[in-house]
């Protein structure tokens, strides 16, 4: 790949977050695979991408969604860690790489978290499937349903365990939205489960398959796949001075190539970008004028830390600016755009992120309304 390819890769990867530098642009990596993406978690930011959006066999990947939705159970309470699910013959006989559950036995689910998660097991994935609805095929529409729900518009499901179908298929974008996703929703479970480097069940010991836990302490995930028509996939993530990256590299020649492919591309983005922090989680960014409201203001604020992603040596170059919307007539509703942080670098617009309200506010007395009323006559 020329020097100019890359640059232009570059360009049009960081370009959905706003103009980007014309000079000084870090140079991309080549990669041996087939397609990826390496995501800034902290600010969102799409670093560097190969083809996202080219349609991909998922393989393992695909129990990305289905531990979401195990831990989405635990949390609604419909299901418990030390909860017995039984084990069916279609379990026990599913194909493929295998935690070793026995047949017509019961497993907790957090050993078949762990089974499937640590040993990629496929006899796990069912049974917790089974339990959660009551059959994979009702699964598999659950996972349907959450998939649109957290974005993924070019991925379809037909199974818990990645197993080979024609109408199963992600996108290296998707996945990046459902590894975040995991990552963001269920950080504790993330944390306990995701950086085991293995786990023995039924007198067997298996380890890990993501070789970059066992070489880079700073990876605690993800997950690893491979089919025939897939090839080598990982999706891993790394914590490096509170800055998280998440890189999803599909369609490499060997279990050794995702595992370099992967670290190749994230230290490329530790090294060639800096986080800056813009506002912190609850930091007042404005307040605003709100007319016929029970409460004349609002103050604007964000409900995470906003931070950016910016080429090294552009730190102390970044500047904010809070735009907010033209007027607020009440009512306000939660999740209402208040307006919008641009950020610029020398000058350069290089990305906005929505503020929206966080706290409502009611329509005001008949009074209230009838003097705003004038007064905005001659705003």
């Amino acid at each position: 790949m020329s020097l100019f390819r890359k640059t232009l890769l570059l360009l049009v990867s960081i370009a959905l977050t706003g103009q980007v530098l014309a000079q000084q642009l870090p140079v991309p990596p080549s990669l041996a695979a087939k397609s990826w993406l390496l995501l800034d978690m902290s600010s969102n930011q799409v670093l560097n991408t190969e083809k996202p959006d080219d349609r991909i066999e998922p393989a393992s990947l695909t129990k990305l969604m289905t531990a979401y939705l195990t831990f989405a159970a635990i949390h609604k309470k419909t299901l418990a860690l030390d909860q017995p699910l039984p084990v069916s013959e279609k379990a026990w006989r599913t194909g493929g790489s295998k935690m070793f559950v026995r047949v017509d036995t019961q497993v907790a689910v957090e050993d078949l978290i762990k089974g499937m998660i640590v040993q990629s097991g496929n006899d796990a994935c069912v049974t917790l499937a089974e339990g959660i609805a009551g059959s994979e095929e009702n699964f598999a529409q659950m996972m349907n349903r959450e998939a649109q729900r957290l974005g993924m518009k070019n991925s379809h499901f037909t199974n818990s365990t990645g197993l080979p179908d024609p109408n199963l298929y992600t996108t290296a974008r998707d996945l990046s939205l459902l590894a975040s996703a995991l990552i963001r929703d269920f950080p504790e479970e993330y944390k306990k489960y995701y950086s085991m480097k293995e786990f023995r069940y039924n007198n067997i010991t298996q380890p890990n398959r993501n070789r970059l836990l066992f070489i880079d302490p700073t990876v605690d995930g993800v997950k690893t796949g491979h089919t025939e028509a897939a090839g080598y996939c990982l999706i891993s993530s790394a914590l490096r001075d509170k800055r998280r990256l998440l890189s999803v590299v599909l369609g490499t020649a060997s279990d050794n190539a995702r595992a370099s492919e992967s670290q190749k591309l994230l230290n490329w983005g530790f090294i060639s970008y800096d986080a800056v922090a813009v506002f912190a989680k609850d930091q007042e960014v404005a307040k605003l004028r709100v007319w016929k409201g029970a409460q004349s203001e609002i103050t604007a604020r964000l409900p995470n830390d906003l931070s950016v992603a910016v080429p090294k040596g552009y730190a102390d170059k970044v500047k904010s600016e809070f735009v907010a919307e033209p007027r607020l007539i009440a009512p306000i509703e939660v999740g209402q755009k208040l307006g919008v942080v641009k950020v610029s670098i020398e000058d350069k617009p290089y990305g906005e992120y929505p503020v929206t309200a966080l706290e409502k506010v009611e329509l005001g007395n008949i009074f209230i309304r009838i003097i705003d009323t004038i007064r905005l006559w001659f705003a």
